[in-house]
Protein backbone atom coordinates (compact mmCIF):
# COMPACT_ATOMS: atom_id res chain seq x y z
CA UNK A 1 0.00 0.00 0.00
CA UNK A 2 1.01 3.56 -0.97
CA UNK A 3 1.53 5.26 2.50
CA UNK A 4 -1.02 8.75 2.01
CA UNK A 5 0.96 11.36 4.36
CA UNK A 6 4.26 10.84 3.41
CA UNK A 7 4.13 13.59 0.67
CA UNK A 8 1.13 16.25 2.08
CA UNK A 9 0.26 18.40 -1.39
CA UNK A 10 0.88 15.03 -3.09
CA UNK A 11 -0.05 12.37 -1.51
CA UNK A 12 -3.37 10.01 -2.03
CA UNK A 13 -5.81 8.44 0.10
CA UNK A 14 -7.11 4.35 0.22
CA UNK A 15 -5.64 1.79 -1.34
CA UNK A 16 -4.39 1.58 -4.83
CA UNK A 17 -3.67 -1.84 -6.64
CA UNK A 18 -3.00 -2.85 -10.19
CA UNK A 19 -4.04 -6.42 -12.42
CA UNK A 20 -1.64 -7.98 -13.52
CA UNK A 21 1.71 -7.65 -14.26
CA UNK A 22 3.43 -4.72 -16.00
CA UNK A 23 5.92 -4.39 -18.24
CA UNK A 24 9.89 -3.65 -16.22
CA UNK A 25 9.98 0.52 -15.37
CA UNK A 26 12.16 2.54 -17.42
CA UNK A 27 13.58 3.07 -13.98
CA UNK A 28 14.55 -0.65 -13.47
CA UNK A 29 17.78 -1.97 -13.86
CA UNK A 30 19.41 -4.31 -15.94
CA UNK A 31 22.76 -6.61 -15.07
CA UNK A 32 23.53 -5.34 -18.41
CA UNK A 33 23.51 -1.03 -18.16
CA UNK A 34 26.43 0.48 -19.19
CA UNK A 35 27.85 1.21 -15.35
CA UNK A 36 28.08 -2.25 -14.54
CA UNK A 37 29.93 -3.30 -17.94
CA UNK A 38 32.55 -0.21 -16.91
CA UNK A 39 32.78 -1.48 -13.37
CA UNK A 40 33.39 -4.93 -15.50
CA UNK A 41 35.87 -3.72 -17.87
CA UNK A 42 38.25 -1.54 -15.39
CA UNK A 43 37.95 -4.06 -12.53
CA UNK A 44 37.47 -0.56 -10.26
CA UNK A 45 35.66 0.53 -7.72
CA UNK A 46 33.86 3.75 -7.84
CA UNK A 47 33.34 6.42 -5.33
CA UNK A 48 32.13 10.30 -5.42
CA UNK A 49 35.08 12.47 -6.00
CA UNK A 50 33.78 15.01 -3.51
CA UNK A 51 33.68 12.50 -0.52
CA UNK A 52 30.09 12.64 -0.22
CA UNK A 53 28.34 9.25 0.99
CA UNK A 54 24.88 8.27 0.15
CA UNK A 55 22.20 8.55 2.68
CA UNK A 56 19.74 5.97 3.18
CA UNK A 57 16.21 6.54 5.13
CA UNK A 58 13.92 3.29 5.51
CA UNK A 59 10.31 4.47 5.28
CA UNK A 60 8.19 2.33 7.42
CA UNK A 61 4.89 1.13 6.29
CA UNK A 62 2.44 -1.46 7.14
CA UNK A 63 3.40 -4.88 5.36
CA UNK A 64 4.92 -2.77 2.64
CA UNK A 65 4.38 -0.11 -0.04
CA UNK A 66 2.95 -2.87 -2.52
CA UNK A 67 -0.39 -2.35 -2.44
CA UNK A 68 -1.32 -6.33 -1.98
CA UNK A 69 1.95 -6.79 0.26
CA UNK A 70 -0.88 -7.71 2.83
CA UNK A 71 -2.45 -10.49 1.26
CA UNK A 72 0.70 -12.73 0.59
CA UNK A 73 0.15 -15.99 2.37
CA UNK A 74 3.46 -14.71 4.57
CA UNK A 75 2.95 -10.96 5.58
CA UNK A 76 3.04 -9.79 8.35
CA UNK A 77 -0.34 -8.45 8.41
CA UNK A 78 -1.28 -10.05 12.34
CA UNK A 79 1.30 -8.45 13.62
CA UNK A 80 0.66 -4.07 12.80
CA UNK A 81 -0.27 -3.46 16.24
CA UNK A 82 2.53 -5.26 17.44
CA UNK A 83 5.52 -3.21 18.33
CA UNK A 84 7.96 -6.28 17.76
CA UNK A 85 7.53 -6.25 14.67
CA UNK A 86 8.25 -2.17 14.02
CA UNK A 87 11.51 -2.51 16.54
CA UNK A 88 12.53 -5.79 13.65
CA UNK A 89 12.33 -3.54 11.28
CA UNK A 90 14.41 -0.44 13.05
CA UNK A 91 16.93 -3.15 13.88
CA UNK A 92 17.23 -4.39 10.77
CA UNK A 93 17.96 -1.08 9.33
CA UNK A 94 19.95 0.03 11.68
CA UNK A 95 21.57 -3.09 10.51
CA UNK A 96 22.35 -1.29 7.16
CA UNK A 97 23.52 1.58 8.89
CA UNK A 98 20.35 3.60 7.52
CA UNK A 99 20.40 6.99 8.54
CA UNK A 100 16.82 6.56 10.09
CA UNK A 101 13.57 5.23 9.92
CA UNK A 102 11.02 6.58 9.09
CA UNK A 103 6.86 6.80 9.81
CA UNK A 104 3.97 8.53 7.61
CA UNK A 105 0.74 9.59 9.69
CA UNK A 106 -2.78 9.82 8.54
CA UNK A 107 -5.62 10.69 10.24
CA UNK A 108 -8.64 9.14 8.58
CA UNK A 109 -9.13 5.32 8.34
CA UNK A 110 -9.70 4.99 4.81
CA UNK A 111 -11.16 2.17 3.34
CA UNK A 112 -9.99 -0.64 5.36
CA UNK A 113 -11.72 -3.32 3.20
CA UNK A 114 -8.51 -2.97 0.47
CA UNK A 115 -6.05 -3.47 3.46
CA UNK A 116 -4.65 -1.48 6.35
CA UNK A 117 -3.08 1.78 6.65
CA UNK A 118 -2.93 2.98 9.91
CA UNK A 119 -2.37 1.48 13.20
CA UNK A 120 0.18 2.30 15.89
CA UNK A 121 0.69 6.47 16.70
CA UNK A 122 4.34 6.93 15.23
CA UNK A 123 5.70 9.25 18.08
CA UNK A 124 4.62 6.22 20.57
CA UNK A 125 6.32 3.65 18.42
CA UNK A 126 9.21 5.50 17.99
CA UNK A 127 9.83 5.44 21.65
CA UNK A 128 9.41 2.00 21.78
CA UNK A 129 12.03 1.57 19.25
CA UNK A 130 14.13 3.97 20.84
CA UNK A 131 14.84 1.39 23.36
CA UNK A 132 16.15 -1.85 21.02
CA UNK A 133 18.00 0.44 18.60
CA UNK A 134 21.76 2.53 19.53
CA UNK A 135 22.41 4.86 16.64
CA UNK A 136 19.39 4.71 13.89
CA UNK A 137 17.98 7.91 13.68
CA UNK A 138 13.65 8.09 14.62
CA UNK A 139 11.72 10.74 12.09
CA UNK A 140 8.02 10.82 12.71
CA UNK A 141 5.47 13.06 10.40
CA UNK A 142 3.62 15.21 12.56
CA UNK A 143 0.90 17.81 10.83
CA UNK A 144 0.87 21.66 11.57
CA UNK A 145 -2.48 21.69 10.46
CA UNK A 146 -3.97 18.83 13.27
CA UNK A 147 -1.90 19.79 16.44
CA UNK A 148 -0.92 22.86 18.70
CA UNK A 149 3.44 23.66 18.48
CA UNK A 150 3.42 23.42 22.21
CA UNK A 151 1.95 19.94 21.72
CA UNK A 152 3.93 18.96 18.77
CA UNK A 153 7.07 20.34 20.78
CA UNK A 154 6.98 19.08 23.93
CA UNK A 155 6.33 15.13 22.19
CA UNK A 156 9.13 15.94 19.87
CA UNK A 157 11.66 17.13 22.35
CA UNK A 158 10.49 14.00 24.35
CA UNK A 159 11.62 11.62 21.72
CA UNK A 160 14.58 13.37 21.26
CA UNK A 161 15.66 12.54 24.58
CA UNK A 162 14.54 9.45 24.97
CA UNK A 163 16.52 8.53 21.80
CA UNK A 164 19.44 9.83 22.76
CA UNK A 165 19.50 12.64 20.17
CA UNK A 166 17.91 10.98 17.30
CA UNK A 167 14.67 12.21 16.63
CA UNK A 168 13.35 13.96 13.07
CA UNK A 169 10.09 15.63 12.15
CA UNK A 170 8.47 15.54 8.98
CA UNK A 171 6.42 18.94 8.43
CA UNK A 172 3.10 18.46 6.58
CA UNK A 173 0.10 20.61 6.85
CA UNK A 174 -1.87 17.74 5.88
CA UNK A 175 -4.63 17.56 2.68
CA UNK A 176 -7.90 15.44 3.03
CA UNK A 177 -11.38 16.97 4.46
CA UNK A 178 -11.58 13.36 5.36
CA UNK A 179 -8.90 14.09 8.36
CA UNK A 180 -9.61 17.43 9.03
CA UNK A 181 -13.00 16.59 10.18
CA UNK A 182 -11.70 14.53 12.99
CA UNK A 183 -10.13 17.61 14.44
CA UNK A 184 -12.90 19.91 14.16
CA UNK A 185 -12.83 21.53 10.33
CA UNK A 186 -15.50 21.01 8.52
CA UNK A 187 -13.26 20.66 5.50
CA UNK A 188 -9.65 21.35 4.92
CA UNK A 189 -8.30 25.01 4.96
CA UNK A 190 -6.71 26.30 1.57
CA UNK A 191 -3.36 25.37 0.84
CA UNK A 192 -2.25 28.78 1.29
CA UNK A 193 -3.63 29.05 4.60
CA UNK A 194 -2.43 25.93 6.18
CA UNK A 195 1.43 26.94 4.63
CA UNK A 196 1.18 29.80 6.66
CA UNK A 197 0.14 27.99 9.85
CA UNK A 198 3.11 25.81 8.85
CA UNK A 199 5.76 28.28 9.13
CA UNK A 200 4.26 30.15 12.12
CA UNK A 201 3.94 26.31 13.78
CA UNK A 202 7.56 25.47 12.73
CA UNK A 203 8.81 28.67 14.44
CA UNK A 204 6.79 28.31 17.47
CA UNK A 205 8.48 24.73 17.51
CA UNK A 206 11.91 25.82 17.33
CA UNK A 207 11.49 28.71 19.93
CA UNK A 208 9.64 26.36 22.54
CA UNK A 209 12.88 23.76 22.17
CA UNK A 210 15.10 27.16 22.56
CA UNK A 211 13.49 28.14 25.50
CA UNK A 212 15.43 26.55 27.73
CA UNK A 213 19.40 26.96 27.98
CA UNK A 214 21.42 24.05 27.50
CA UNK A 215 22.96 24.81 31.07
CA UNK A 216 19.62 25.36 32.65
CA UNK A 217 19.42 22.39 34.43
CA UNK A 218 21.83 22.14 37.46
CA UNK A 219 20.35 19.20 39.81
CA UNK A 220 21.59 21.05 42.86
CA UNK A 221 20.42 19.28 45.50
CA UNK A 222 20.96 21.74 47.96
CA UNK A 223 19.50 24.47 45.86
CA UNK A 224 18.20 24.92 42.79
CA UNK A 225 17.18 22.14 40.46
CA UNK A 226 16.98 24.20 37.38
CA UNK A 227 18.30 28.29 36.79
CA UNK A 228 14.93 30.48 36.09
CA UNK A 229 16.91 33.25 34.61
CA UNK A 230 18.17 30.16 32.10
CA UNK A 231 14.45 29.42 30.34
CA UNK A 232 13.26 32.23 28.32
CA UNK A 233 9.30 32.60 27.71
CA UNK A 234 8.31 32.83 24.40
CA UNK A 235 5.26 35.28 24.21
CA UNK A 236 4.27 34.46 21.23
CA UNK A 237 0.82 35.99 19.39
CA UNK A 238 0.63 35.49 15.87
CA UNK A 239 -2.07 34.77 13.81
CA UNK A 240 -2.67 31.18 14.71
CA UNK A 241 -1.13 30.89 17.74
CA UNK A 242 -0.78 32.48 21.22
CA UNK A 243 1.75 30.31 23.18
CA UNK A 244 3.63 31.76 26.25
CA UNK A 245 6.45 28.84 26.57
CA UNK A 246 8.52 27.87 28.48
CA UNK A 247 8.03 24.61 27.05
CA UNK A 248 7.93 21.71 29.83
CA UNK A 249 10.41 19.78 28.79
CA UNK A 250 14.49 21.15 29.24
CA UNK A 251 16.62 21.22 25.81
CA UNK A 252 16.88 18.57 24.36
CA UNK A 253 20.09 16.22 23.40
CA UNK A 254 20.28 17.82 19.51
CA UNK A 255 19.12 21.20 20.58
CA UNK A 256 16.11 20.29 18.34
CA UNK A 257 15.14 17.59 16.19
CA UNK A 258 15.77 17.21 12.86
CA UNK A 259 13.52 18.77 10.40
CA UNK A 260 12.55 17.38 7.52
CA UNK A 261 9.55 18.12 4.87
CA UNK A 262 8.20 16.73 1.91
CA UNK A 263 6.24 19.25 -0.28
CA UNK A 264 6.08 18.88 -4.18
CA UNK A 265 4.10 22.48 -4.68
CA UNK A 266 5.45 26.15 -4.57
CA UNK A 267 4.96 26.64 -0.90
CA UNK A 268 6.27 23.49 0.10
CA UNK A 269 9.45 23.56 -1.73
CA UNK A 270 9.76 27.55 -0.21
CA UNK A 271 9.11 26.61 3.42
CA UNK A 272 11.41 23.19 2.85
CA UNK A 273 13.91 25.62 1.24
CA UNK A 274 13.74 28.06 4.69
CA UNK A 275 13.64 25.15 7.50
CA UNK A 276 13.99 21.89 6.03
CA UNK A 277 17.44 19.83 7.28
CA UNK A 278 16.11 16.84 4.59
CA UNK A 279 13.97 16.53 2.29
CA UNK A 280 11.98 13.59 0.78
CA UNK A 281 11.36 13.79 -3.09
CA UNK A 282 9.10 11.78 -5.76
CA UNK A 283 10.71 11.38 -8.85
CA UNK A 284 10.26 8.47 -11.42
CA UNK A 285 13.19 9.00 -13.34
CA UNK A 286 16.66 10.43 -13.47
CA UNK A 287 15.43 13.61 -15.44
CA UNK A 288 12.68 14.54 -13.17
CA UNK A 289 14.65 13.91 -10.08
CA UNK A 290 16.97 16.62 -11.64
CA UNK A 291 14.48 19.15 -11.95
CA UNK A 292 13.17 18.84 -8.67
CA UNK A 293 16.50 18.88 -6.94
CA UNK A 294 17.63 21.91 -8.65
CA UNK A 295 14.93 23.26 -8.09
CA UNK A 296 14.25 22.95 -4.14
CA UNK A 297 18.11 23.07 -3.95
CA UNK A 298 17.71 27.13 -5.24
CA UNK A 299 15.04 27.49 -2.63
CA UNK A 300 17.58 26.56 -0.20
CA UNK A 301 20.00 28.84 -1.78
CA UNK A 302 17.41 31.92 -1.71
CA UNK A 303 16.68 31.67 2.28
CA UNK A 304 20.55 31.94 2.60
CA UNK A 305 21.19 29.01 3.52
CA UNK A 306 23.91 26.12 2.26
CA UNK A 307 22.25 24.18 -0.78
CA UNK A 308 24.77 21.22 0.49
CA UNK A 309 24.07 21.02 4.04
CA UNK A 310 20.14 20.18 3.06
CA UNK A 311 19.95 16.50 1.78
CA UNK A 312 17.16 15.49 -1.05
CA UNK A 313 16.54 11.69 -0.94
CA UNK A 314 13.48 10.57 -3.46
CA UNK A 315 11.83 7.53 -2.58
CA UNK A 316 12.81 4.63 -3.87
CA UNK A 317 11.05 1.29 -4.68
CA UNK A 318 13.57 -2.13 -4.82
CA UNK A 319 13.07 -5.59 -5.77
CA UNK A 320 16.58 -6.84 -5.34
CA UNK A 321 17.31 -10.10 -6.49
CA UNK A 322 21.07 -12.41 -7.08
CA UNK A 323 19.94 -12.29 -10.82
CA UNK A 324 17.76 -10.28 -12.75
CA UNK A 325 15.11 -12.98 -13.00
CA UNK A 326 14.86 -13.66 -9.20
CA UNK A 327 14.09 -10.15 -9.04
CA UNK A 328 11.30 -10.20 -11.31
CA UNK A 329 9.91 -12.69 -9.82
CA UNK A 330 9.36 -11.34 -6.71
CA UNK A 331 8.09 -8.51 -8.40
CA UNK A 332 5.54 -10.47 -10.19
CA UNK A 333 4.72 -12.50 -7.62
CA UNK A 334 3.03 -9.84 -5.21
CA UNK A 335 2.04 -7.61 -8.59
CA UNK A 336 -0.52 -10.98 -9.04
CA UNK A 337 -2.42 -10.46 -5.93
CA UNK A 338 -3.66 -6.85 -6.68
CA UNK A 339 -6.99 -6.58 -7.50
CA UNK A 340 -8.12 -4.71 -10.57
CA UNK A 341 -11.47 -2.70 -9.08
CA UNK A 342 -9.24 -1.38 -6.11
CA UNK A 343 -6.70 -0.21 -8.67
CA UNK A 344 -8.85 1.58 -10.92
CA UNK A 345 -10.47 3.27 -7.99
CA UNK A 346 -7.11 4.83 -6.42
CA UNK A 347 -6.08 5.81 -10.62
CA UNK A 348 -9.58 7.71 -10.30
CA UNK A 349 -8.68 9.50 -7.08
CA UNK A 350 -4.98 10.37 -8.69
CA UNK A 351 -6.48 11.95 -11.39
CA UNK A 352 -9.51 13.08 -10.40
CA UNK A 353 -11.91 11.53 -12.97
CA UNK A 354 -13.91 8.24 -13.19
CA UNK A 355 -11.18 5.00 -14.46
CA UNK A 356 -13.69 2.49 -13.82
CA UNK A 357 -14.52 1.52 -17.45
CA UNK A 358 -11.21 2.40 -19.01
CA UNK A 359 -9.94 -0.36 -21.15
CA UNK A 360 -6.98 -1.90 -19.28
CA UNK A 361 -5.19 -2.84 -22.46
CA UNK A 362 -5.91 0.23 -23.92
CA UNK A 363 -3.53 3.28 -23.88
CA UNK A 364 -4.34 5.73 -20.96
CA UNK A 365 -6.56 7.87 -21.81
CA UNK A 366 -6.18 11.69 -22.65
CA UNK A 367 -5.36 13.44 -19.03
CA UNK A 368 -5.59 16.94 -18.25
CA UNK A 369 -2.27 19.45 -18.28
CA UNK A 370 -0.92 19.97 -15.07
CA UNK A 371 -1.28 23.61 -15.19
CA UNK A 372 -5.17 22.83 -15.61
CA UNK A 373 -5.16 20.36 -12.39
CA UNK A 374 -6.64 21.72 -8.91
CA UNK A 375 -5.50 18.05 -7.28
CA UNK A 376 -2.57 17.27 -5.66
CA UNK A 377 0.26 17.96 -8.30
CA UNK A 378 3.33 15.64 -6.81
CA UNK A 379 2.08 12.62 -8.17
CA UNK A 380 0.02 13.60 -10.88
CA UNK A 381 2.80 15.21 -12.26
CA UNK A 382 4.74 11.52 -12.54
CA UNK A 383 1.72 10.12 -13.75
CA UNK A 384 2.03 12.51 -16.76
CA UNK A 385 5.58 12.04 -16.95
CA UNK A 386 5.13 8.19 -17.35
CA UNK A 387 2.28 8.74 -19.75
CA UNK A 388 4.49 10.91 -21.92
CA UNK A 389 7.37 8.50 -21.38
CA UNK A 390 6.10 5.39 -21.94
CA UNK A 391 2.69 5.52 -23.86
CA UNK A 392 1.83 2.44 -21.30
CA UNK A 393 -1.39 0.48 -21.65
CA UNK A 394 -3.62 1.03 -18.38
CA UNK A 395 -2.94 -1.70 -17.41
CA UNK A 396 0.78 -1.17 -17.60
CA UNK A 397 0.41 2.53 -15.88
CA UNK A 398 -1.33 0.30 -12.88
CA UNK A 399 1.48 -1.90 -12.22
CA UNK A 400 3.96 1.46 -12.15
CA UNK A 401 1.83 2.71 -9.00
CA UNK A 402 1.49 -0.51 -7.30
CA UNK A 403 4.26 0.15 -4.98
CA UNK A 404 5.07 3.41 -4.43
CA UNK A 405 2.76 5.28 -6.22
CA UNK A 406 4.87 6.44 -9.19
CA UNK A 407 8.16 6.75 -7.02
CA UNK A 408 11.39 5.40 -8.65
CA UNK A 409 11.35 1.46 -9.17
CA UNK A 410 14.16 -0.29 -9.82
CA UNK A 411 14.70 -3.79 -9.99
CA UNK A 412 17.53 -6.20 -10.57
CA UNK A 413 21.13 -7.57 -8.82
CA UNK A 414 22.73 -5.43 -6.23
CA UNK A 415 25.12 -4.34 -8.53
CA UNK A 416 22.69 -3.23 -11.53
CA UNK A 417 20.52 -1.37 -8.37
CA UNK A 418 23.61 -0.01 -7.02
CA UNK A 419 24.49 1.34 -10.13
CA UNK A 420 21.15 3.42 -10.78
CA UNK A 421 21.74 5.06 -7.00
CA UNK A 422 25.11 5.62 -8.14
CA UNK A 423 23.71 7.52 -11.42
CA UNK A 424 21.56 9.34 -9.79
CA UNK A 425 23.71 10.44 -6.89
CA UNK A 426 26.84 11.53 -9.25
CA UNK A 427 24.44 13.66 -11.59
CA UNK A 428 22.24 15.68 -9.36
CA UNK A 429 19.71 13.91 -8.97
CA UNK A 430 19.98 13.35 -4.95
CA UNK A 431 22.01 12.97 -2.25
CA UNK A 432 20.54 9.75 -0.58
CA UNK A 433 16.86 7.59 -0.84
CA UNK A 434 14.37 6.99 1.37
CA UNK A 435 13.67 3.67 0.63
CA UNK A 436 10.15 2.02 0.28
CA UNK A 437 10.39 -1.63 0.51
CA UNK A 438 7.35 -3.23 -1.25
CA UNK A 439 7.33 -6.19 0.85
CA UNK A 440 8.05 -5.85 4.45
CA UNK A 441 10.46 -7.55 6.13
CA UNK A 442 11.75 -9.01 2.91
CA UNK A 443 12.56 -6.61 0.49
CA UNK A 444 14.21 -4.32 3.34
CA UNK A 445 16.67 -7.32 4.41
CA UNK A 446 17.26 -7.59 0.78
CA UNK A 447 18.53 -4.74 0.59
CA UNK A 448 20.30 -4.33 3.60
CA UNK A 449 22.10 -7.74 2.86
CA UNK A 450 22.57 -7.30 -0.80
CA UNK A 451 22.49 -3.56 -1.82
CA UNK A 452 24.20 -1.90 0.80
CA UNK A 453 27.02 -3.86 0.90
CA UNK A 454 28.08 -3.17 -3.30
CA UNK A 455 27.56 0.71 -2.03
CA UNK A 456 30.11 0.16 0.45
CA UNK A 457 32.54 -1.50 -1.85
CA UNK A 458 32.02 1.06 -3.86
CA UNK A 459 33.33 3.87 -1.24
CA UNK A 460 29.62 5.38 -1.72
CA UNK A 461 27.53 4.55 1.98
CA UNK A 462 29.12 4.49 5.67
CA UNK A 463 30.85 1.09 6.80
CA UNK A 464 30.13 2.53 10.60
CA UNK A 465 28.19 5.21 12.27
CA UNK A 466 30.78 7.56 13.23
CA UNK A 467 28.06 10.15 14.77
CA UNK A 468 25.63 9.50 17.90
CA UNK A 469 22.61 11.61 16.87
CA UNK A 470 20.26 12.02 13.56
CA UNK A 471 21.94 15.45 12.81
CA UNK A 472 25.10 13.83 13.17
CA UNK A 473 24.26 10.95 10.47
CA UNK A 474 23.13 13.78 7.72
CA UNK A 475 25.74 15.89 8.44
CA UNK A 476 28.72 13.39 8.29
CA UNK A 477 30.28 11.51 5.36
Amino acid sequence: MTASSEHDDDAAPGPAATAGSAARPAAADDDHSPGTRARAASGADTQDRSGRRLHLNAFLYGTGHHQAAWRAPDSAVHRLTDIGYYEELARTAERGLFDAVFFADGHSVGDVSGGPHWSLEPLTALSAMARVTDRIGLVCTVSSTFFTPFHAARMLASLDHISGGRAGWNVVTSMWDAEARNHGYEAMPPKDERYERAREFVAVARALWASWDSDAVTANRDGQWANPAKLHPVHHQGKHFLVDGPLTVPRCPQGEPVLFQAGASGPGKALAGDVAEGIYAVAYDLPAAQGYYADVKSHVAAAGRDPDSVVVMPGLVTYVGRTHEEALAKQERVDRLLPVEQSLAQLSTFVEQDCSGWDLDAPVPDLAPLEEFTGPQGRYGTILRIVEAENPTVRQLLGRLAAGGGHCTMVGTPESIADRMQEWFENGGADGFNLMPPVQPDALTDFVDLVVPELQRRGLFRTKYTATTLRGHLTQA
